[in-house]
């Protein structure tokens, strides 16, 4: 259920930089998203082509790339990436860990068409 405020916040961003480029219509809209985040691509799609209807963004492709997980050890500070969602450190074996990269979820670039 969280997919629905992002999915808004998503529309939000494409119209606002829509309108300050004078666009017409947005084409396309690229999001990175950690591969620990927890949304999911196919109800942010889902949710994306209901409330994107009758707004310039209406049709508009979402790309999806996902950033893969990265965490650090506390004990001997190796960085590593998870397998499986195993925390364990593959380097000391130690379970205490940071995380690096995973978890990201932002609007990359957006697509448009200026129109004539």
């Amino acid at each position: 259920m969280h997919e629905l405020p992002a999915t808004q916040s998503i529309l939000e961003i494409a119209l606002r930089h829509a309108k300050l480029a004078n666009a017409k219509k947005v084409t396309d809209i690229h999001l990175a998203m950690g591969e620990l985040a927890t949304l999911v691509d196919d109800s942010i799609q889902f949710y994306w082509d209901i409330i994107a209807q009758d707004t310039p963004a209406e049709g508009a492709i979402l790309h999806f790339r996902r950033i893969p997980a990265q965490l650090q050890c506390m004990s001997c500070f190796e960085k590593y990436q998870p397998l499986q969602g195993e925390i364990k450190c593959p380097s000391c074996g130690g379970f205490g860990a940071k995380i690096i990269a995973g978890e990201e979820f932002s609007v990359e670039a957006i697509d448009i068409d200026e129109g004539s």
